[in-house]
């Protein structure tokens, strides 16, 4: 008998269709909101990839290329301050007019967004068997909404070409004793200075060869670029390295290192180095203490997550587009969450708990700090609670999550001290 049209109809909730359906419209929702996002950056107007452009205009010429400087009306004067080796990468970009520039540094940072997206989410997915597409999807546009990836389309970095190197590298060259490992960590360090810091995680972890590859690659670009321009480069490394200022104000929100919350604190004076430099040792120790833990544990991703937070803590100067490494942490938190048993009290506790940190990280790094908020231009103290965490923001996520984040162990298996793994490791779950 025919079904009484009036009767309302109703959606078997186990049909491959209707979930599919789902699926693409909660895509399309996120999809849709995914501007709103992007709308307070587009002041930046790839304000540094004009900088880029221009010295290297300027170097073209003829002229020293450290001296030249872009005002800025928040900063003061900004120079050109990557090492010579990536200037000589950025070269050729000044020939090219700036939309074109615009849309292959653009194109460049999405296409990493959505490689790197799937490297972490592979293991996650066939581990918890969930939909790839829809998954991967979701993936992709939260990576896209964090605020330290809006920062670098908006003001035109590199950053996504250094996380590719290094990830390739700490996530498949490295773990399988490839004859390539430490050449990424070595390229993105002569690029930026930032990612040097993965050398010594792989000094810590001893991985010598992979780090003995990563100093010689770095060493001979930078010899390279020395054979190249060889005034310059003695000037970087010589002078220009450790003059901060160069870089822009400390005290400035967008700082998110520890020496930038104790500039926010000791503004407009500078901060006192027999403070600074204590605790970048404690944190230096510590952070890469739960780094070899990981990796002795079998957890690359972890091991490399730790690293990059280490990083971004104890580098003076850590813009808000340096901390991709709380994309990493929210996987491995949402896979630590979905990985423990729920079914005892313990259980149940640990999985709330790791549930909540990753949501609680996930909504400070896609609101952000500087995005939404205008903390002023003239160098102040930080003089409440409030302010103090909220300037202060991803300086306190790191140090909290440089505690919380859980290494995961293999299953069915001990941690093992080898540092040269013959096979690459099973998918790992948290202890």
């Amino acid at each position: 008998m025919p079904a009484d049209p009036a009767t309302p109809r109703t959606v078997d909730v186990a049909d491959p269709g209707a979930r599919r359906d789902r699926r693409i419209l909660s895509v399309l929702v996120v999809a849709a909101a995914l501007p709103a996002l992007y709308l307070p950056g587009r002041v930046h107007n790839f304000f540094d990839l004009k900088i880029y452009m221009s010295a290297m205009d300027w170097w073209s010429a003829g002229n020293p290329l450290y001296d030249y400087v872009q005002p800025d009306r928040v900063q003061g004067e900004l120079y050109f301050t990557y090492p010579p080796f990536a200037a000589l990468l950025l070269l050729p970009f000044g020939h090219l007019t700036l939309g074109v520039t615009v849309a292959i540094f653009t194109g460049l940072t999405l296409l990493g967004v959505l490689v790197t997206t799937k490297w972490l989410l592979d293991p996650v997915i066939r581990r918890h068997r969930l939909p790839y597409l829809f998954t991967l999807a979701v993936g992709a546009l939260f990576v896209l909404g964090v605020e330290s990836t809006r920062e670098t389309i908006t003001f035109g970095q590199i950053n996504m070409l250094l996380v590719v190197l290094i990830l390739a590298d700490l996530l498949f060259a490295v773990p399988r004793d490839s004859r390539w490992a430490g050449v990424g960590i070595g390229l993105a360090a002569a690029l930026k200075l930032f990612p040097g810091i993965f050398v010594v995680y792989l000094l810590a972890t001893r991985r010598w060869r992979a780090a003995a590859v990563a100093a010689a690659t770095a060493a001979g670009a930078t010899l390279l670029a020395a054979a190249v321009a060889p005034g310059d480069s003695w000037r970087f490394w010589t002078h220009e390295l450790w003059a901060t200022d160069r870089v822009g104000r400390t005290d400035y929100t967008g700082n998110q290192s520890l020496f930038g919350l104790l500039s926010r604190l000791s503004a407009p004076e500078d901060p006192s180095r027999l403070i600074w430099l204590p605790l970048v040792a404690a944190i230096v120790g510590y952070g890469l203490w739960r780094a070899v833990r990981a990796s002795q544990a079998g957890d690359a991703l972890t091991g490399l997550t730790l690293t990059g937070l280490v990083a971004a803590l104890i580098s003076p100067i850590t813009w808000t587009h340096h901390i991709y490494w709380f994309i990493p942490a929210v996987v491995i938190l949402i896979d630590a969450t979905l990985s423990t048993d729920p079914r005892t009290a313990e259980g149940a506790r640990r999985r709330r708990r790791l549930a909540a940190v990753a949501v609680g990280t996930s909504a400070i790094i896609v609101y952000g700090v500087v995005s939404f908020y205008d903390w002023g231009i003239a160098p102040t103290p930080t003089d409440t609670p409030w302010e103090f965490v909220g300037r202060n923001a991803y300086v306190l996520l790191c140090l909290l999550l440089l505690a919380v984040l859980p290494i995961r162990t293999r299953t069915g298996t001990k941690p093992t001290k080898s540092p040269h793994p013959t096979t690459h490791p099973k998918t790992p779950i948290p202890r």
